[in-house]
């Protein structure tokens, strides 16, 4: 299994102002089916708290910072800190995540591979080393 790693984005150096690419099949292996961000996180507050069954995300912290602790329910466990908007978290299928640490102004922008399909996401982490252990078997 893929495990989740940073991803460095084109960055595109201006006196104007920076820019940052994602292009689909070149950055990110995936097609692109859809785009959301959370923002205006309370102090405090945690997101995420999931896994997918299917559906891969680049997570990318555009604005501020904010942690993401990724788990695979087996033997790996990471935290990774989010700062740059050249670069992203690729999470594949079936890690759990939880973002925390949400700087003030900070925006959580994620690229998906998939359109929002709820029996797509596990909520309870027992259920999802359930998911984990019948996948291993499988």
């Amino acid at each position: 299994m893929e495990k989740p790693h940073i991803i460095n984005l084109t960055r595109i150096f201006d006196h104007r102002g920076n820019l940052s690419v994602v292009e689909q099949f070149k950055d990110i292996p995936f097609e692109i089916k859809r785009v959301y961000w959370t923002y205006d996180v309370p102090g405090g507050e945690s997101r995420g708290g999931h896994a997918h069954k299917q559906q891969t995300e680049l997570v990318v912290a555009v604005s501020g910072s904010f942690s993401v602790t990724v788990d695979d329910g087996k033997n790996y466990k990471e935290t990774f800190f989010l700062n740059h908007p050249y670069r992203g978290l690729l999470l594949p299928t079936g890690i759990w995540r939880t973002l925390d640490d949400f700087s003030s102004g900070s925006v959580c922008l994620v690229l998906a591979s998939d359109f929002f399909e709820e029996e797509d996401y596990i909520r309870d982490y027992d259920q999802f080393l359930e998911f984990v252990n019948n996948r291993k078997e499988n």
